[in-house]
């Protein structure tokens, strides 16, 4: 129940932020009646779902005042595990594509890297969700450093499975290139690959690295109170938008011309 005193939902920039989330879903499933529905398509789909909803129940569980503590810790569990499905989730859109064109050595190399470090992101959020619910019902912020500093390993964690895969994704388009006939007739379509991969995959490194520092510096529970903290929630705008850039058909052009190559 709200109270006079509440902060209004769309008036906050977590408001914004799911219906951003939304709009990548609605977007999402037009973009499905016309490619169809794929693995890959199924990636920005579930994780901007994840993050509308997460956002929305980070309000109920820290702006609106009226809520029952054991409901505001709740919501606060299942906020933080939606986000690790937004967050972490991301990554399985080079997962999917490296899954088609990688075999043998290569494929269990980078599978069992990818899958170590998704076990450790997994870990440290659902640490950070029991923290977070044990500061709830404690009241105050005393555990707030110690949700800082597992956020920073949360987010290097994340830069550094999008770095492996950038790795193993821009391996295989410079090998199709290189050996390829269809590719030295058409350079200039893997050229456009490898440069759209690299830029996609860097800037979700970027946007990790710049998360574990921009959260460190936190010092109330998920409120933009000082410059490190309103960087930190533009940082995580620009991952709530970037489902958006998944949402072209460029991915299944790619998978359909490496496949040939796949090794």
């Amino acid at each position: 129940m709200l109270s006079s005193s509440d902060p209004v939902y769309f008036e906050l920039s977590w408001s914004i932020l799911s219906t951003i989330g939304i709009g990548n879903v609605l977007f999402g499933f037009l973009v499905c009646s016309i490619i169809s529905f794929s693995q890959i398509s199924a990636v920005p789909l579930i994780t901007s779902a994840a993050g509308a909803i997460a956002n929305g129940l980070c309000y109920y569980a820290f702006y609106a005042e009226g809520n029952p503590v054991k409901g505001k810790a709740v919501a606060s569990a299942f906020a933080d595990l939606f986000w690790l499905v937004q967050e972490a989730g991301l990554s399985f859109y080079s997962y999917v594509i490296l899954s088609r064109v990688l075999r043998n050595h290569r494929w269990h190399v980078f599978a069992g890297l990818f899958w170590t470090i998704i076990v450790i992101i997994s870990a440290l959020r659902i640490t950070i969700a029991i923290t977070r619910v044990r500061s709830i019902l404690d009241g105050g912020d005393s555990y707030q450093e110690v949700i800082d500093n597992l956020h920073i390993g949360y987010f290097v964690s994340i830069a550094a499975v999008e770095c492996v895969s950038a790795y193993f994704l821009l391996t295989v388009f410079a090998s199709a290139k290189t050996t390829s006939l269809k590719a030295a007739i058409e350079a200039g379509l893997f050229r456009y690959l490898m440069r759209s991969a690299e830029v996609r995959l860097a800037l979700l490194a970027v946007i990790g690295v710049m998360r574990a520092i921009t959260y460190s510096f936190q010092t109330t529970a998920q409120s933009a109170t000082n410059v490190a903290s309103q960087l930190d929630r533009f940082a995580y705008t620009m991952e709530c938008l970037f489902p958006f850039v998944m949402l072209s058909v460029e991915p299944i052009t790619a998978i359909q011309i490496l496949l040939p190559y796949a090794y």
